[in-house]
């Protein structure tokens, strides 16, 4: 499927920075589909890797393009808790190990020998959607410094809950000298709170629950963007759909 994106910005713009900045390609990989003619302004397919977007121009990148673009692997993991998402001490349990035949849940081959470095983190202690992914696509779209996409997690916590103490979670509390950005945080049940955040600083959840006296016994990740844990079993990984990877993109691009 083509993609098509007119470019509303006030300047002329190097094709390759801008879908760069879009989340839909590195430049470098902009470059490319350009030597190979799968790039076009207007109908008319460009050939100079120089060449800039003017306001108002729609760029397209033809099937072939997207195709090319689409060849990285991307697995949806329910990670249990003990499983590590990044590169682990020799006595921690990575979560790529999780991958295996008998532990995929639909259709799609198994990942052979390719990379799948983890896009974003979810502590050792936590639970819930990690995805692991060889798509710079991706990653950017959900990880990059213009991404827009939100995360929820389900987290029951022990102590009083009160009023004040939402408010504070909300908005308001700082870490490592920094001000956190506004997040959504409701209570749902008597000990259980759904927490909605636009970032992910260090131990995050668990930090701004100690600050107002409560400490996190659980956190579950169920959504990040577009995307879903639904009913993946823990401890199951499934293929992310060429649909979900696509929503995940244009989730990615909000913001910019």
């Amino acid at each position: 499927m083509a993609w098509t994106k007119t470019y509303d910005g006030a300047e002329p713009v190097r094709i390759n920075k801008w879908l760069g900045q879009s989340g839909v390609c590195s430049r470098r990989e902009a470059d490319a589909l350009i030597a190979d003619g799968l790039v076009s302004i207007d109908g008319e397919v460009v050939r100079d890797a120089g060449r800039k977007l003017e306001p108002g121009q729609t760029l397209t990148l033809n099937d072939a393009a997207t195709a090319q673009l689409a060849e990285g692997i991307t697995v949806v993991i329910h990670k249990p808790v003990g499983y590590v998402s990044g590169q682990p001490e020799p006595d921690k349990l990575p979560a790529i190990r999780l991958i295996s035949a008998g532990t995929q849940v639909g259709p799609g081959e198994v990942p052979g020998d390719v990379s799948l470095p983890p896009i974003g983190r979810l502590d050792e202690d936590s639970r819930g959607l990690l995805m692991l992914s060889s798509d710079g696509v991706v990653a950017k779209a959900v990880i990059g410094p213009e991404s827009d996409l939100d995360k929820e997690y389900l987290v029951r916590v022990t102590g009083d809950i009160t009023e004040k103490k939402l408010k504070m979670l909300r908005h308001g509390l700082m870490l490592d000298g920094r001000q956190l950005r506004p997040a959504y945080v409701s209570r749902m049940e008597s000990h259980r709170l759904k927490f909605i955040l636009r970032e992910g600083r260090n131990r995050q959840i668990r930090r701004m629950c100690e600050m107002v006296g409560l400490e996190v016994t659980d956190l579950l990740r169920v959504r990040i963007g577009p995307l879903k844990l639904d009913n993946l079993p823990e401890g199951k990984w499934r293929m992310l759909t060429a649909e979900e990877r696509d929503a995940l993109i244009r989730g990615g691009q909000a913001g910019s």
